[in-house]
């Protein structure tokens, strides 16, 4: 063997061996029996799902109350006459702003009752709900004071509310 052919032997380069890496057309009997998966001990399955699990939190801290309130929340009261449906919403924060726009996104009716809440909170509620009524088309009325009424465009409103309301009954005056 010359120096030549010991270096490609050594380097693999001959392609003497290039046999072993072909593979017979016949399989061995073994070859074909499936081969079981190994089975885990339920002590095993349980050591394995630990990574999952949350810390244990102290008593004091798992019945503290959320800070987070439902937007739910805010009183609702539907009134259903012939197919249509008018909700009364009195919200109590500026999260309750995307509740009237998924009930004017439902084709409803919306009575706003703003009384009770902060002018600013009031006025972005208005802000967000006059943006929401711009966008589908909507109407939105003053009825009085602190009330207003928000409808899709399948809706038509018609008429003055507040030349309606101020002639029916007199406001009483928070002096």
């Amino acid at each position: 063997m010359s120096v030549m052919d010991k270096f490609l032997n050594y380097m693999k380069l001959n392609g003497e061996d290039d046999d072993e890496y072909y593979d017979d057309d016949y399989l061995d009997e073994e070859d074909t029996d499936p081969v079981p998966a190994p089975r885990r001990s339920k002590a095993r399955e349980r050591d394995m799902d630990d990574y999952e699990d949350e810390p244990a939190l102290p008593a004091s801290r798992r019945t503290a109350p959320g800070k987070i309130t439902p937007i739910k929340q805010a009183s609702t009261r539907k009134m259903v006459s012939g197919g249509m449906e008018v909700c009364v919403i009195k919200p109590t924060s500026v999260e309750d702003a995307r509740e009237i726009t998924e009930t004017l996104l439902a084709n409803r009716t919306v009575v706003l009752n703003l009384e009770g809440l902060d002018v600013d909170i009031a006025q972005r509620i208005i802000d967000f709900t006059s943006g929401s009524c711009y966008a589908i088309s909507g109407n939105l009325q003053k009825i009085s004071h602190y009330i207003f009424i928000i409808t899709p465009s399948s809706v038509d409103i018609s008429g003055d509310f507040q030349d309606i309301f101020s002639d029916s009954f007199e406001m009483p005056l928070n002096s």
